[in-house]
């Protein structure tokens, strides 16, 4: 999905998910059990600067961006400058996490767990790095620490938006034109990197869900 067609989709939902909230709470319309909208997608390539990212992390200027074929938006999520393109899983969560009873940092937690707990089933072992939001894999003290997932979000009135982009079998080479998330000094892999070979693409979206389902302890339904 083109990516301005679906931010455009992201904040339509997002502004009716605002409005059915103020709604409930002025008594104009009452709470049902639905608490958002989960988008599953691939973007072609694109480059995304968040809002208080550095514009010194995109090392080649627009124009010879779009000479490759990418796209360029700076756009509201927090985290700095990202790569989206084909053979990697965009998740996008509009989620009141009030209903959910949480707060930003336990709904970051939730999405970094789908995707550690997503990844393990096929043998890759990832966590979290203290300071760095993401799935990494690796260590500081072995100076290999890459990362297979980029997070960034943003929420208001307990409403999110924006989300996650793991690595399935992304083209890594779009990578060598930012720094990633506006790290130098880390590196970036994919599923199909460190396993030799690239897992079905369907099955991982299947597995994210599940895990996003089960760490959010919600019922995502499919359409």
């Amino acid at each position: 999905m083109d990516y301005l067609q679906c931010w455009d989709l992201q904040r339509s939902l997002f502004d009716a998910l605002i409005e059915r909230k103020s709604k409930v709470r002025s008594g104009a319309a009452e709470n049902d059990e639905s608490i958002g909208t989960v988008l599953i997608v691939e973007h072609p390539a694109v480059y995304t600067l968040g809002k208080n990212g550095k514009e010194s992390n995109l090392l080649l200027g627009e124009e010879y961006l779009r000479s490759i074929g990418a796209d360029f938006y700076r756009i509201d999520r927090g985290g700095d400058v990202t790569f989206h393109g084909e053979g990697q899983i965009v998740g996008y969560p509009i989620l009141d996490i009030e209903r959910l009873g949480i707060g930003l940092r336990d709904y970051i937690d939730a999405i970094e767990q789908s995707v550690i707990d997503t990844v393990a089933h096929y043998g890759i072992e990832a966590g979290r790095l203290a300071g760095a939001s993401g799935v990494w894999l690796g260590s500081a003290e072995e100076r290999n620490l890459r990362k297979i997932c980029a997070i960034g979000v943003r929420a208001s009135r307990f409403v999110t938006m924006h989300g996650f982009a793991l690595n399935v079998a992304t083209d890594l080479r779009y990578f060598n034109h930012i720094n990633p998330c506006g790290f130098t000094d880390k590196g970036v892999t994919s599923m199909e990197l460190e396993l030799g070979s690239a897992p079905d693409i369907e099955e991982v979206k299947g597995l994210v869900i599940n895990n996003l389902s089960k760490n959010l302890n919600v019922k995502i339904y499919k359409n």
